[in-house]
């Protein structure tokens, strides 16, 4: 019997002993710009997860010459999409509505015109662009089960501002689905988090400092915040644009006067739920600007926002939400705000 304690005895200082998991970290290109997944985990879950992200891709991405996208910019009367698809065609809907028109993913003729798109840049001319205006608009394109009615088969959709965040998703859900409680995923500066890093604390994430550079040479962070089980997603217009003419010209074009967005709003950063919902919101409150767009998240209690935005002066100052000034770690530019 005492032999049979001392075993017992043994077999829990060994269980007590054991390591914790390592933290894996997964690195890759996808969509056209890099990822990074960071996960605590026994098992290396890379290709589950690049599989999944893959299936996104083949959904949305209008790059491929047979994804469901561009077989529906197409009008291709044979295509039926799927749950990836539906996923991401119906947040659309929803946060179209909830702004007013300021987040609407037809307005894809409207960025291939201005150079940003999947086509070439057109010569750009008044009448250009209020031609196009005609087939913009969420109103205008349907999904019915599983298949997508446009009004005018010159509607084209660009889902750029949502489905990256989207792919962040489905790449989180397979951890999740793998039992993986501690876990960062980042496609392109978008993430979602859970649980907690390497040294035991809430995931530390970096919001840049809205400097013109497409090259990202000069990154420079304004502020690092703590996120635990929540969605983070920055649009700004610092990265993805050209100069022409000696004026400057951003990828975020205001889908209601097709025209580049001209606000307040430097950077957005979202927090929601999920990714897919923060991307599609930062893209919108860049068109809305501040004021609009604070009063969006005010009225939203899944949502928080930290805006980096330019006054009357030319300064730079920061305008957050209160939930957002909690997971604030520091702000690393401190001019006045």
């Amino acid at each position: 019997m005492k032999s049979v304690f001392g075993v017992l005895v043994v077999l829990v200082l060994l269980a007590g002993c054991r390591q914790p998991a390592p933290y894996v970290v997964n690195e890759g290109m996808v969509f056209g710009t890099t990822y990074r997944i960071v996960y605590q985990s026994e098992v290396d879950y890379h290709a589950d997860i690049t599989a999944a992200i893959e299936e996104v891709n083949q959904s949305w991405s209008p790059f491929e010459k047979q994804s469901i996208i561009t077989r529906v910019n197409r009008n291709d009367s044979d295509v039926v999409v799927n749950d990836h698809f539906i996923n991401v065609f119906d947040k659309s809907v929803e946060i179209s509505k909830a702004t007013h028109g300021a987040f609407d993913i037809t307005v894809a003729p409207l960025v291939n015109a201005w150079g940003f798109g999947f086509k070439k840049k057109d010569s750009i001319t008044t009448e250009l662009i209020d031609s196009l205006r005609l087939f913009v608009g969420m109103e205008k394109v349907q999904r019915v089960d599983h298949r997508v009615m446009k009004q005018d088969g010159r509607i084209m959709l660009d889902a750029s501002a949502i489905a990256k965040g989207y792919g962040v998703d489905v790449a989180a859900l397979c951890l999740e689905k793998h039992g993986v409680a501690n876990y960062l995923v980042e496609i392109g500066g978008e993430v979602r988090t859970k649980g907690v890093n390497t040294q035991g604390q809430s995931w530390r994430v970096g919001i840049d400092k809205p400097i013109d550079d497409p090259t990202v040479q000069d990154r420079q962070l304004q502020a690092i915040v703590a996120l635990d089980g929540v969605s983070l997603a920055t649009s700004g217009n610092y990265r993805n644009f050209y100069v022409d003419g000696g004026r400057k010209f951003a990828h975020t074009i205001h889908p209601q006067t097709g025209y580049p967005v001209q606000s307040d709003i430097l950077s957005a950063s979202v927090i929601a739920p999920d990714c897919m919902t923060a991307d599609a919101y930062a893209t919108a409150f860049m068109v809305l600007g501040s004021d609009r767009a604070m009063a969006i998240v005010n009225a939203n209690p899944s949502l928080e926002a930290f805006f980096i935005c330019t006054d009357s002066q030319g300064e730079m100052r920061e305008i957050y939400s209160p939930g957002f000034e909690k997971i604030i770690v520091e702000i690393v530019d401190d001019r006045v705000r």
